[in-house]
Order: structure tokens, then sequence, then C-alpha cells
């Protein structure tokens, strides 16, 4: 194989950077020269305001993308549920590696579960999806706003500011931070983010030799599975100001699909859908999730119907 020198863009937080360094140990194992380019996002810079209300998730990544477009970089790894569902022209997702743990973790030093909260107990998460399935659960909660990176959340947290927080099981485990997991949530209570656990390399589409380098990173399980979750969101124009949640599961050739609805502004209740087929590449996961999407805008307009 031709050896290549390569530069990663990546944010600098410590668990971007460790996902970067997870795919540069990974490349230069197969021959290359690799270096990275740290830089900061708005996304990072911006704390005071939820994402849902500054322009979405695709703030982690636009800088990312500039430096991929002026040559700067030649690839760029995100966590998958940070990556918009439709990228920029010129732009591609090149790989899908293999999924960490896709779950939410509840952490608390008080709290061994969410169950054990008293009434009234301040939750903190800032995702409007685990804002709507945590209400779902436990209706007394006061949940409140927890922005910031992995490291600044569990500080927040550490200060008394919350009874427990959530987050995910993914990035807490690359870190070295398992132990602070006091609970897994069960994926039928609180149904994961799309694309949460796993991590996505970006390049731009002209880069043809970058996108063959990356093929021997491709998990090919999960590249099904978040194909069907990312189509769900995709089709409801899923976004950080829509609660929507969306995971596959692959058993041999059979994929599985479940994903919740909620209303942003908490008046109808939650809204599921779920299915499952045959599936042997992304096209065919792409229609399943489609389908299931299709499902959950039909009961979302039975809903209003009902409630008006």
């Amino acid at each position: 194989m031709v050896s290549h020198t390569l530069t990663i863009a990546t944010r600098e937080s410590r668990l971007a950077l460790w996902q970067a360094e997870h795919v540069k140990a990974l490349l230069e194992h197969m021959g290359h020269q690799v270096t990275l380019l740290g830089m900061t996002t708005r996304g990072d810079q911006i704390l005071d305001r939820s994402l849902s209300k500054v322009g979405g998730k695709g703030l982690f990544v636009k800088e990312l993308e500039v430096a991929l477009e002026q040559g700067a970089a030649d690839l760029a790894v995100h966590s998958l549920k940070d990556v918009p569902m439709e990228l920029p022209d010129g732009f591609s997702l090149a790989c899908v590696m293999e999924r960490e743990d896709p779950r939410d973790a509840w952490v608390s030093g008080r709290y061994p579960t969410l169950g054990d909260l008293p009434d009234g107990a301040v939750v903190g998460t800032s995702s409007l999806r685990r804002m709507a399935l945590l209400r779902a659960l436990r209706p007394d909660l006061k949940i409140e706003a927890l922005r910031g990176n992995l490291d600044t959340r569990l500080k927040k947290l550490d200060e008394g500011l919350y009874d427990g927080i959530v987050l995910a099981a993914a990035g807490l485990k690359r870190l070295g931070l398992a132990s602070r997991i006091r609970a897994v949530f069960d994926p039928q209570n609180m149904l994961p983010a799309a694309g949460q656990g796993a991590l996505g390399i970006e390049v731009r589409t002209d880069r043809v030799d970058v996108i063959q380098i990356l093929q021997s990173l491709v998990h090919q399980p999960t590249w099904l599975a978040v194909s069907a979750e990312r189509a769900v969101s995709r089709v409801m124009g899923g976004s950080c100001s829509m609660p929507l949640a969306a995971y596959a599961t692959l058993q041999g050739d059979e994929l599985q699909i479940q994903a919740t609805w909620g209303d942003p502004q908490g008046v109808l209740p939650l809204v599921c859908a779920q299915a499952q087929a045959q599936v042997t590449d992304a096209a065919a996961a792409t229609l399943l999730g489609e389908q299931v999407a299709r499902q959950l805008q039909d009961k979302v307009r039975l809903q209003t119907v009902a409630q008006s």
C-alpha cells in the first residue's frame, strides 16, 4: 500500500481529540503519516444558549468543513450524532466506524437510578430528545439545561447544580470514565439519538484517494444501522429543535429500527413507530428508515387532528 500524509481536522474537546487520535492510530498502523489539526467551532464557543436556538449541531462541523475545503485537512472525525443529516455540496460521509455503546447513561453522585430521585429533583441535559423522554418517564422532575463539553458537564454535577445528569455512555467509556456511570438506560425507555455512539469521517467528495484509504475502517453493520436512523431524522426534518430518537439493530441481515417523536412544545404525547426488513446495503437501510419516518408523520397528523 502506498503511504500517504494525512491531516485530520478535529474539535479540541477532550472527547473529540480522543476520537481523532483513535483514527490517527489506525491510519498510522496502515502505514500512513498522520497529523491533527485542532479547531474550536462555534458550537464549542456558544454555551449560554441551547443549540436549537443558535443553529443546531452543524455548528460543531462547519469550521472543520472549511479546513477540508481549503485543503488544510484531508478528513474530519465527528461524533456521528453531531453530523447534520444533509451535508453541503462537495462533502461526503466516507466512513462510519464500529459503534461504541449507543445507550444513554445516568450519572449521579447520590442516586443510583432515575427511579431513585425524589419528586421535583433536578436533572441536567440540553438534548430535547432526552428532555422529552425523561418527562415521559418522570413528569415530576425538573429538567434544566446543561451545555458544555463532557468534563464541564461532570464538573457542574459535582458542584451540586443537578441531582443527576444524562450523558452518552460512549463518551464516558472512551475517556475512561465508565466508573461515573451509575446506570445505563434500556433503549426501550430512553431511545438513543440517530448515530449515537458511532464515529463518522467526512471528506471532500472529490478526494477519491482518501475515501479509498478509509474503506478498511468501515464497519458495515454500523453503517447499515445508522443509515436507517439518519433517514428517519432526515425525513422528519430532525435537528436540535425536534425531540427525535431513532435506533436500529442488525441481526444477521435483519434490520430492526425504532423511532420516537416528541412534541417540541410538550403538548402532544410521544409518538413511536418501528419496522424491520432484510437489508444488504445502505440504500435498503435508508428505505426502511424512511418507511418508519412516514409512520411517525402519519401518527403525528392523527394526534394533531385529535387535539384540535
